[in-house]
């Protein structure tokens, strides 16, 4: 690596190189719109979108999923 900049972010101890990505994920999600979405995925939510108007009971709630990731991990 040429760029001393980039340098530096790898010499950065774990804890500092998280904060530095949620500092990064921070600035990206004010402005949404300026994030590009494909068309596949645009495709994709719209077809999960209708599954989930077709058949409402079919997902799970924020709880569940909570709990299965507590419970996986």
């Amino acid at each position: 690596m040429t760029n001393p900049a980039l340098t530096q972010i790898f010499e950065l101890s774990i804890a500092e190189k998280l904060q530095l990505v949620e500092d990064l994920w921070d600035s990206i999600a004010e402005s949404p719109e300026q994030v590009p979405v494909r068309d596949w995925q645009k495709e994709e939510l719209a077809k999960r979108k209708a599954n989930y108007l077709q058949n409402p009971d079919s997902g799970s709630s924020w709880e569940e999923v909570k709990q299965r990731i507590h419970y996986d991990a």
